[in-house]
């Protein structure tokens, strides 16, 4: 994400239609003149394929640095006005931020009337390969900006103000537009991400390498082995992740509520983060949302949202129950707007009380009345299972210590990790029970459904195989595993995991037509009813073809196979309607 300007900070008072509400609130912004740019780059193959590379630059001119695009790469990506005003308002952070020098911060906003890139295989096998929690997410865009305010006597309202892309802002500031255009074209020569693969991105003079995550991983945070590459020049930057924060330093102020928070997310809670910047906001969310991982975060999030963001009104109005969604904002507005919400997370600045980072304070609703309202976990809810008090002291003990940062990072994944898999397990075990066993597959009938999932019947399988056989915290696990099953990620599992499991089913069943002797069953079968295999046999090809079911290469050879015996042993009408030329 590229963003500039010129001119002051966009206008992120409320709207119209607040000022009675918060009557003298301070207004902020330009009058001036000003310019946003911003560009999103990708590679060269997602182009082709309808997923665009684009750089859009925006001049913004009149009241309230009033916003509109002048120029996109390439010509035929196409943005709706909402989508414009969105990017360009968040690319900056707003007024009551505050933010000198260089801030780095990241959104994410939703595509307006659906997805616009079509969906091909080369995603369906991406997908295949990648961690659900990192799979292509076709409905949303990514921004990630770098923002620099400096004191510029030179400029009408004394400061010079960009937003640009974080990886390329420091030499763009130097060297402008040709700077962008060169690294557009080295990114353009990007290979496609392959789970499981380490890769060397040149970009700027430098060489990136990463490794990109596959489901076969462990899940364990550990940086990627050196490629084998030696030879390399410049010697490549290695990248220990190009997808996890450093946790302890996002949870600072909320470690001795890092339980609580944990279970918001895996509820699917509404939460609202309110931060002094857009840097701690955008971090702050992202952490959250990664507390889930392996399992899939299946909620809306945005890391920073603004007022100016055309789904404010879906997010603030009080005639429906506030959306699942974990919002990250810095306007101290979004406290009077956003009471209703049942969990507000407000953080201060960074301070240490003693050797712990302070904390905040578990606080009743109730008390968010003002806009100057103290840090605090804002809820009335009390959560399931017991605080980890051995973790704590870990913690702490690391901290005095002073052990690396990246060190309690790991101490502090790993339990949130270890505690996401004690409570998936139970629930993998129990839906792996509802499979059809294998010996029940016949070739030549259609294959035994998915058994369904009883709720009851779990709850009660979870006295002799709970989540206390891997996990020692103690608690209401039942009360937990009740209100996990009304959330969007118990949805969102179950989907998932059914689906892959009629997609083995299709697998087994294909499998144990190719075992079987086709020239016996075509005996005493009718034409209709060899035609008939030949559609299912090819459907089921083209499934397996597109990734979407897991069989062997030799196992599609023999259907291959078994298609043209059968449509060999068809009248000659019947196989050009079957095998047109």
């Amino acid at each position: 994400m590229l963003g500039t300007g010129e001119a002051g900070r966009p206008d992120h008072s409320p709207p119209e239609g607040y000022e009675e509400e918060l009557g003298n609130w301070p207004r902020c912004g330009s009058q001036d003149k000003g310019r946003i740019e911003w560009s999103h780059a990708e590679r060269a193959q997602r182009r082709r394929q309808g997923q665009d590379q684009h750089c859009t630059r925006c001049p913004a001119d009149g009241t309230k640095c009033s916003v509109s695009l002048q120029l996109v790469y390439p010509s035929d990506f196409r943005l709706t006005d909402k989508e414009k005003s969105s990017i360009c308002y968040l690319s900056f952070p707003d007024s009551h931020s505050g933010c000198l020098g260089d801030t780095q911060f990241s959104f994410r906003i939703r595509q307006c009337g659906g997805q616009k890139s079509p969906w091909h295989a080369e995603d369906q096998h991406y997908n295949s390969g990648a961690p659900v929690s990192l799979q292509r997410e076709p409905a949303h865009y990514f921004g990630y900006v770098y923002f620099r305010q400096v004191k510029d006597s030179s400029m009408k309202r004394g400061y010079f103000q960009k937003a640009l892309l974080s990886l390329i802002a420091p030499e763009y500031f130097d060297k402008l537009a040709p700077c962008l255009e060169a690294v557009c074209s080295e990114i353009d020569q990007w290979p496609a991400p392959v789970p499981g693969q380490t890769l060397n991105l040149p970009v700027m003079g430098v060489v990136l390498q990463v490794h990109v995550p596959s489901r076969v991983d462990r899940p364990e945070h550990s940086p990627p082995k050196q490629c084998s590459h030696e030879n390399l020049l410049p010697a490549p930057v290695v990248l220990t992740s190009i997808h996890e924060l450093d946790l302890f330093r996002c949870f600072q102020p909320v470690l001795t509520h890092v339980q609580t928070l944990w279970e918001l997310m895996l509820l699917g809670e509404p939460l609202v983060v309110l931060a002094p910047s857009p840097a701690m906001s955008s971090e702050m969310v992202l952490a959250l949302i990664s507390c889930l991982q392996p399992l899939k975060f299946c909620c809306d999030y945005r890391p920073y949202f603004t007022i100016h963001d055309s789904e404010f009104k879906e997010f603030t109005t009080r005639t429906q129950a506030p959306p699942n969604v974990v919002l990250g904002v810095t306007n101290p507005f979004f406290i009077k707007t956003l009471q209703h919400w049942p969990h507000i997370l407000r953080v201060g600045e960074p301070k240490m009380s003693g050797d712990l980072p302070k904390q905040v304070k578990l606080k009743k609703p109730s008390r968010l009345k003002t806009l100057d309202t103290k840090p605090g976990l804002y809820t009335a809810y009390s959560a399931h299972l017991h605080r980890d008090k051995a973790l704590l002291k870990r913690l702490l003990k690391g901290l005095q210590k002073k052990r690396p940062w990246d060190t309690q990072t790991a101490l502090l994944r790993r339990h949130l990790l270890e505690l996401t898999q004690s409570f998936i397990i139970p629930l993998e075990h129990y839906m792996a029970s509802l499979m059809p066993l294998q010996k029940s597959i016949t070739p030549w009938k259609t294959p035994p459904q998915i058994r369904p999932f009883r709720q009851d019947d779990f709850l009660r399988s979870l006295e002799h195989a709970g989540p206390q056989l891997t996990c020692i915290l103690k608690g209401d696990w039942l009360g937990l595993y009740r209100r996990f099953f009304k959330s969007p990620h118990f949805d969102g599992w179950y989907r998932q995991r059914h689906k892959e499991m009629a997609q083995k089913l299709e697998a087994l069943h294909l499998e144990a037509i190719c075992e079987a002797n086709i020239e016996t069953w075509m005996k005493d079968k009718s034409e209709v009813e060899v035609v008939d295999l030949v559609l299912k046999l090819r459907e089921k090809l083209v499934q397996a073809q597109g990734h979407q079911l897991p069989v062997k290469e030799t196992t599609l050879e023999r259907a291959q196979l078994y298609i043209e015996t059968v449509v060999g042993s068809l009248p000659k009408d019947l196989q050009a309607v079957l095998c047109p030329p």
